[in-house]
């Protein structure tokens, strides 16, 4: 049976476009990897951003929506994005985040970890994890932040379950194991070394439903190394009773969605073609790129797109 190696991605919404791209390349250092549009909505960007190579288990991707309402935290959210840096660079993150006015907890200890929660400027949930094994993992070279600090990707992210128990079940089919509990917090590993492999799951069977809004997750996103790994993946949850979609072409890896039993939207991610499939990996991010269904209306969605230049 085919299983993940980790997270693939994490969707969210956020407001104001120019906003979040200034917050997360400059405040985060995190580069642009993918500039689009929502395939769905094309007259909405979709963001992707991540490290130098736009890398699986990297990737934080974002619908941008000026003047969207809030969400509300509650049951079936994902909240809680986890960044993983090395860990000789908490006090360089905890200076830089001060200097940036960007609100923030001091660190706390969570399953031997060091953690660092802030928030960016629509209220989402993040957190720098201090992990010894990130200083070997190259950082960005050419971004905002030293190479030597700078975030590697993630380290996983919680998940606030209305039916936790049902919600570890579909994680061990997806090929995750049950750790240890703290605070009403499980959590569950790939038990592979490396990025993306941990999921916490936050026991909120008592919580009222999540709203979804700015500063909120749309879905989580897993790796599957190809079609055929998904396929399997596909089956093992289906012959369960879980409802998988049909898969979609999304240009830079292919998807299927499902919901799972606690009430968040999951998606399992091909590795394959990668973000440089339509531009060279040294220019990642510059251009806005369409698929090819899109071409044709490439003037109009440039005209009704938003500037992603800061007005201040």
């Amino acid at each position: 049976m085919s299983t993940t190696s980790g997270l693939h991605h994490i969707t969210a919404i956020s407001g104001d476009p120019a906003r979040n791209v200034a917050f997360y390349t400059k405040a985060l250092g995190l580069r642009m990897v993918k500039k689009t549009v929502n395939f769905d909505d094309p007259g909405t960007y979709h963001l992707y951003y991540g490290d130098e190579q736009g890398s699986p288990g990297t990737i934080l991707t974002f619908f941008p929506w000026a003047g969207v309402r809030p969400g509300q935290r509650g049951a079936g959210e994902a909240s809680g994005t986890a960044f993983a840096i090395p860990d000789a660079s908490v006090s360089y993150w905890l200076g830089r985040l001060a200097d940036r006015n960007v609100p923030h907890d001091m660190p706390v200890q969570r399953f031997g970890e060091t953690v660092i929660a802030f928030r960016d400027p629509d209220g989402m949930t993040l957190e720098l994890v201090a992990q010894s094994a990130m200083t070997d993992r190259p950082g960005w070279a050419n971004g905002d932040v030293p190479a030597e600090h700078a975030i590697r990707g993630f380290a996983g992210i919680t998940i606030w379950s209305a039916r936790p128990d049902a919600t570890g079940a579909v994680l061990s089919v997806m090929g995750y194991q049950e750790g240890a509990t703290e605070g009403g917090t499980t959590r569950w590993s790939t038990g592979r070394p490396g990025l993306a492999a941990t999921i916490d799951v936050r026991d909120a069977s008592t919580n009222s439903r999540h709203h979804s809004g700015a500063g909120t997750v749309h879905h989580v996103a897993y790796r599957a190394a190809d079609d055929a790994a998904q396929a399997a993946m596909v089956h093992s949850l289906s012959v369960r009773g879980l409802q998988v979609t049909e898969q979609v072409d999304r240009n830079y890896f292919r998807s299927v969605y499902f919901r799972e039993p606690g009430g968040t939207l999951f998606e399992i991610a091909t590795d394959s073609p990668g973000f440089a499939v339509d531009e060279p990996q040294d220019r990642l991010g510059e251009t806005l790129m369409l698929p090819e269904w899109l071409e044709p209306r490439r003037a109009a969605i440039e005209a009704a797109l938003p500037s992603l230049k800061p007005t201040t």
